[in-house]
């Protein structure tokens, strides 16, 4: 009796028309016809499922790798939820207009995009998170730029190159365990190897911050309008010390390591609790907070554009285009597209430059398909490993890469689970901030520019390729 059916298996042509057709209906899409990135993906993902199925594959087999991803999404998807619940609690509660009251309040105009980089960056690194960042301290930092007059994607940009740059590093991420993890590494030759590329990339993003502050030397927004904010801030809030609770305890219990969800659910139920004790919310409209944000009408229209946001709709788009990545990305493991892919890879790198950078290119075209490293990660690490073997470098250059190529990439791509947290969480579209996200494409420039002089590649002995190998 047959137990089961092996998987059928494209030709390379078949493979190789569903590939370039699912990428060119989400191009055409997005780009063209200017649609949805979630009606795309999964427009695109069942076509090539049908397909598919008419060149003898079973719909069993792609609905079983469809389960497998979701699978793999489902923390994402629960924590853009908690996010979401969390953002509305702290509005509601009064949290974030309290850390926006008393950020526009000490913080200099002209250096604030500087301290916002460095804020982030301190943070990040402590928590290991960068989304608990940009949720936590980006979203109060939004609003005080809001205040002061200085563009959003300024701000954005800056959140973000802080919160990666605390991310790549921190031995406390998910990322940093995980890249090395799946390439063969040791997670503290993987950081070492990792500042290479990411504090130059932060130096950047410095200097262009400053840069950017200096056209806000020595003023705030203009007098009357600052005190309207202040005075609207103070008069629809109470500003109490107790509002720091949540983010407080929300920041000590990610740096103890606890689960997200778990310490997101806490830092939700502070803010009901404060909104309830401190603001004199009912618990009905604390409740409806939480679902759709804090929507109460301050009397202002720049204040309203701080304070009205969060709320578990305000995530809906973001989990739609995760799911709808899972989607689209699933049935290409399904056709075999995925190893079509790495073994062209393996057949064309002739030399180390040449195999690092298809390495790159490929984990990046990877990403812009699955919108997800959590999947690339699994399936290139591996793979490459033992090319990187052969070719005598050292496996801590590949978890650089999937690092470099997926964590700093990721928030540059609309579709994939960091660039749609990204511009829900801030409010800012994904190419409105990439251009003062420098982090997102710096630590690409100077990983190219070191595969080219073989500064900071490394053999597996350790030296660098632009020095003369140990002696034996």
């Amino acid at each position: 009796m047959k137990q089961t059916e092996e998987k059928k298996q494209l030709s390379v042509q078949q493979s190789t028309f569903l590939l370039v057709l699912s990428v060119a209906i989400v191009l055409i899409g997005i780009v063209a016809l200017k649609a949805k990135p979630v009606v795309c993906l999964v427009s695109a993902g069942m076509l090539v499922s049908l397909l598919g199925m008419a060149f003898g594959v079973r719909w069993e087999d792609i609905e079983e790798d469809m389960k497998e991803t979701v699978k793999r999404i489902a923390v994402a998807v629960l924590i853009l939820l908690f996010v979401g619940l969390m953002v509305g609690s702290w509005m509601v509660s009064g949290t974030v207009p309290f850390l926006m009251y008393y950020g526009l309040k000490f913080l200099p105009p002209s250096l604030f995009l500087v301290f916002t980089i460095l804020l982030c960056a301190l943070m990040s690194i402590m928590t290991g998170t960068s989304w608990g960042t940009m949720s936590t301290l980006g979203i109060a930092l939004m609003g005080v730029s809001a205040g002061l007059g200085i563009p959003l994607p300024y701000t954005a940009g800056c959140v973000i190159t802080g919160a990666i740059f605390g991310d790549k590093l921190s031995p406390l991420s998910d990322t940093t365990i995980l890249a090395p993890a799946m390439s063969g590494a040791d997670m503290m030759d993987h950081i070492k190897c990792m500042l290479f590329t990411t504090v130059p990339s932060l130096l950047v993003g410095l200097v262009m911050a400053f840069i950017l502050g200096l056209q806000f030397h020595g003023g705030t927004v203009d007098g009357e309008q600052y005190s309207l904010i202040m005075e609207t801030l103070s008069s629809n809030f109470r500003m109490n010390p107790l509002l720091l609770l949540p983010p407080v305890v929300v920041l000590v219990l990610i740096f103890m390591q606890k689960p997200t969800p778990p310490v997101f659910a806490i830092g939700i139920f502070l803010g009901v609790i404060l909104a309830v004790a401190v603001q004199g919310e009912t618990l009905g409209d604390t409740l409806t907070a939480l679902y759709q944000g804090y929507t109460s009408d301050t009397g202002v229209e720049i204040v309203n554009s701080m304070v009205q946001r969060g709320g578990a709709t305000s995530m809906y788009d973001s989990i739609g285009l995760i799911i709808g990545a899972a989607v689209f990305g699933a049935p290409l493991q399904t056709l075999g597209i995925t190893k079509i892919l790495l073994d062209a890879i393996t057949k064309a790198a002739k030399t180390t430059r040449s195999l690092m950078i298809l390495s790159y290119l490929l984990h990046m075209f990877l990403y812009c398909i699955t919108g997800a490293y959590y999947v690339t990660f699994a399936i290139v690490g591996p793979v490459l490993g033992p090319l990187y073997d052969k070719y005598d470098l050292h496996r801590k250059n590949l978890s650089r890469m999937l690092e470099d190529s997926g964590t700093a990439f990721g928030p540059l791509i609309p579709w994939s689970n960091v660039g749609a947290f990204c511009a829900t969480t801030l409010g800012v579209p994904v190419m409105a901030y990439a251009p003062f996200a420098p982090i997102t494409y710096c630590s690409l420039l100077f990983a190219l520019i070191y595969i080219i002089t073989g500064f900071a590649v490394f053999r597996r002995d350790g030296t660098m390729l632009i020095r003369p190998k140990k002696a034996s």
